[in-house]
Order: structure tokens, then sequence, then C-alpha cells
């Protein structure tokens, strides 16, 4: 059955609330911005249709608060909440008390999300849907003597997860049996307070690893599609760096294999909407189900730039009982590459650097594409994450994919007191002859000469 949506109110902030607005005005659908005290003069709220404040700075009494985002739908009318990603995104009682209370929610249904967002239940789920996974547990460990004595039996080095973790988060990698007791309950710890869980998991680690995922799409009706893959190899702390479309230096064949177990775990899931199951690759070839993520990834544009799909407004239509069509069928043209622009020191190990922007000039040209709220005289508030923007290229192929994003990167100047950005680091990495060979891994940042990069 389909539903007709006409206003969506958007439940984030940022360049992700700016890129879901645009694609309702295309599509004509009216948008409701909400947004805290410290967003109140944001690209969102002026280019929205409507905006409701919904609380102070911090997120918990914000983005995060669940009555004020469903007041604030109820009082403007909307009949669908897009939650982007981050925040409320994949919290399946957000899901629930939306649909409870008769508002369509742009995204996976709140029993897929409590599902996958479980990732010892995810990993259950995947293994017995045929996905391979790396050597590890799979159920949640309850003391540390069984994890130890798990972790002797994979093999070190090994990471500990939390259940309920993600975004690179709730996670320790453990390389000397020494230091196990005191990472376990540094990370026990650390999940609960993030993520309101302390469960944890324990997996082989893999040291030169390709960190690789899948763009799904799947509608109401069962039809389950991959829209190719991505390559998000490049990470400081488990953290994205720079992606591309498609992951380069794998065969086609590989690629294949990887994008049909994608689709064969989002049909066992009963997955609804866009969502992306991530892969890791060792040095031989195999891959290895990591996790599902429920919502729109920050690095949703490569594929988008390589497929001429506009994920976004394929969400609202599934959300709306829509079938696939348009998306159905499209072979990925080109080569699309990403980088991330934050508000943080790279010569100080990453560390935030929030201020005002007194000079903001942001790249153009052709085959450029960028996706940011910012602009001269922002200041970036010390509540969020320090994303300031996403530059993002297309060329045929992935030398003129290289040569366009230095060049963008290269026109790119963000400054003002106290504030430093990864803008010169990237430039540095895509420099990297290991970039450029496709032979790169999640080891490389942390293998650059730089010494900063050692440690970051």
């Amino acid at each position: 059955m389909t539903r007709q949506i006409r206003k969506v109110l958007v439940a984030n902030r940022g360049e992700i609330a700016v890129r879901i607005i645009r694609t309702c005005a295309e599509l004509g659908i009216a948008t409701v911005a909400v947004y805290s005290a410290a967003d109140r003069d944001s690209a969102a709220v002026r280019l929205a249709d409507e905006a409701v404040q919904i609380g102070p700075g911090p997120a918990k009494r914000s983005y995060l608060y669940i009555p004020a985002v469903i007041e604030a739908a109820r009082l403007s009318g909307a009949d669908a909440i897009h939650p982007g990603y981050g925040f409320l995104s994949e919290n399946p009682d957000f899901a629930e008390v939306c649909e409870a209370e008769g508002f369509i929610f742009v995204g996976a249904p709140a029993a897929v999300l409590a599902r996958l967002g479980d990732k010892s239940t995810a990993r259950a789920l995947m293994s017995d849907a045929g996905l391979p996974l790396l050597p590890g547990s799979r159920d949640p460990v309850d003391t540390v003597e069984e994890a130890q004595e798990l972790a002797a039996d994979i093999g070190y080095p090994v990471i500990m997860k939390a259940v309920a973790g993600g975004g690179g988060r709730g996670m320790s990698v453990v390389r000397d049996p020494a230091d196990f007791a005191a990472a376990w309950q540094r990370t026990r710890a650390n999940a609960g307070a993030v993520f309101g869980d302390p469960r944890l998991y324990v997996e082989r680690y893999l040291d030169q690893a390709r960190h690789v995922e899948v763009q799904i799409l799947a509608d109401t009706q069962g039809t389950v599609i991959h829209l190719g893959l991505r390559d998000c190899s490049l990470q400081r702390r488990h953290q994205k760096l720079v992606e591309e479309a498609p992951a380069s230096g794998l065969s086609a064949e590989l690629a294949e294999q990887i994008g049909a177990a994608a689709v064969r775990g989002a049909s066992a899931a009963g997955y609804v909407g866009a969502g992306t199951a991530e892969f890791l690759l060792d040095t031989q070839g195999r891959f290895y189900f990591m996790e599902m993520n429920c919502r729109l990834q920050v690095e949703h544009p490569v594929t988008e730039m390589v497929t001429g799909v506009d994920l976004v407004a394929e969400q609202l239509r599934i959300a709306a009982g829509e079938p696939l069509t348009t998306a159905r069928n499209r072979v990925p043209q080109g080569v699309s590459i990403e980088c991330r622009i934050n508000a943080e020191d790279p010569t100080r190990e990453f560390a935030p650097a929030p201020g005002v922007l007194t000079t903001c000039e942001l790249p153009a040209g052709p085959f450029v594409r960028v996706d940011t709220h910012i602009a001269p005289g922002y200041a970036i508030p010390p509540h969020y994450d320090s994303l300031l923007a996403k530059v993002v290229v297309w060329a045929p192929d992935r030398p003129a994919a290289i040569a366009r994003m230095r060049r963008a990167l290269s026109e790119t100047r963000l400054e003002g007191p106290g504030i430093a950005t990864t803008t010169d680091f990237l430039h540095d990495v895509l420099d990297h002859p290991r970039f450029h060979s496709a032979t790169h891994d999640t080891a490389l940042i942390a293998t650059l000469t730089d010494p900063v990069a050692v440690h970051a």
C-alpha cells in the first residue's frame, strides 16, 4: 500500500539535513527543519520551509531527545520523519514511536533496526544466511576470563567490539595478552557510557585489510538490489577519511560475490530501505561480513555519482510504499572519490578545532560536488561531529578522479582563529603511492612517514 508524503521533518542537522531538504524540494515535498539553540542560524533552517527549535545545544537535550522531535513533527503537520545518519537514525525505539504516532519513518522498520543494531544478533543472522565471518564469538562474551580464553583460541591480535556500537566507536584492538584485561574493562565502560549497553564480542583483527561496503536498496515488496561497492579503507582510529566507488583493485568476480552476499544478508534480515553491508578483505582476497548499517551513509554521494541514483529520493519512495524502479539495473560508470573535511588538527592527533570561519572557499568546476552547511562567518559548534564538508568528484577513470580531487582540495580554504582542518593532510594521503596503485588498506594512515600519522 502506498502512502503519499507531503511534508518531511528532517530530524538531523548539518550537511545531511541540507542534503535531504534539497531532494525534497526537487520532489515537491515540503520540509521542516529542527534545530538546537546552537544551530539557530544554520543552513538547514534557512533552506527548509519551516523550522522548529527543539532544545539547547547539547545533542542529548535536542537532536537525541525523542519527545521534542515528535512534538515538532506534530506541531508542524509533518507526515514523515527522515532521521539522516547518526543521532536517532538507527534507534529502534524512535522508529517505533514514529509509527505509533502516525508518522512515516524514512528508514528501516523498528524490528529490523533492533535485529541488526545488535551486532551479535546480526552476526548470527548473517552466518545462518551463509555470509563468512571472521573467527570470533557468535554471541556476546559475559566475562573477561571467557573472553581471554576465546582470544587465545583465535590468536592475537584481536578486536573487542560493543554489541550496540557503530560509527567506529566502542572497539579496542589488543595485540598483547597482558593488555587484554585492562582493555576489556575500558571498552565495556566506554560502550556502556556511549551506547547504554556494555556487552562486547571478540573477533580476530586483520592488520592489513581492505574495508569495502555494498549499497543496498530494498522495497516493501521484497525486492533487494545493490548498487555496487565502495572502498572505505583510508581510516584513522576506525573513522573514515576517504571513500571511493567502485572499490578499486578488486576483480569483477570478487566484487560480484561480495555484492551477492550483501543482498542475501539483507534479504534474510527482512531489510527495507537504504542500507549498507560492510565487509573486510584479507590479503588473500577472502571477505568477511562486519556489520550492516541501517541508514544512509556519510559516503553515499560516491555511489550517487557513479550510478546517477538519488538515494534520498529512493528512500522516500520506498518509505511511501512504492516499488523499486529507477534504481534497478543501474551499472556504475566511472570513478568517484569523496574526502571528508573535518575541523580537526592532524598535528595534534586530530583533536577537534572549532572556531569561527573567517575564510570559506570551497571548490567547484566540472564534476565536483560539495555537500556542506558552512559559509563565511559560520561558528563551528563544539557539541557535534566535526564534519564541515564532503568534497566529491567524478571522472571517467581512477587516475583522472585522483587528479580532480587533488585540484579540488587545492582550491579549498577554510580558515579562522583556532581553526584547523584535515584538508592538507588529505592531500598528502592522496599522493601516497599505495593509494595511487590501489594497494592501500586500513593500516595505511598509521604507516605514513609523518610521525603524527603514526599515532593517529
